[in-house]
C-alpha cells in the first residue's frame, strides 16, 4: 500500500515538474507572441488614421 502511494506521488511530482519546465514556458512564449501581434496591429491601425 505504501509503495503504491509513493509511486503515485512520484508520478504526480514528475508530471508537475514536466509541466513547469516544458508546457508553461511554451504557453508563456505563445502569450508573448500574441501580445506582440496585438501591439503591431494597434500601431498599424493608428499609423493609418491620419
Amino acid at each position: 500500500m505504501i509503495g503504491t502511494v509513493s509511486t503515485v506521488g512520484a508520478i504526480a511530482g514528475s508530471l508537475l515538474a514536466f509541466k513547469k519546465t516544458v508546457v508553461d514556458p511554451i504557453e508563456e512564449k505563445e502569450n508573448q507572441i500574441e501580445e506582440s501581434r496585438r501591439r503591431a496591429n494597434r500601431k498599424s491601425h493608428s499609423a493609418h488614421q491620419g
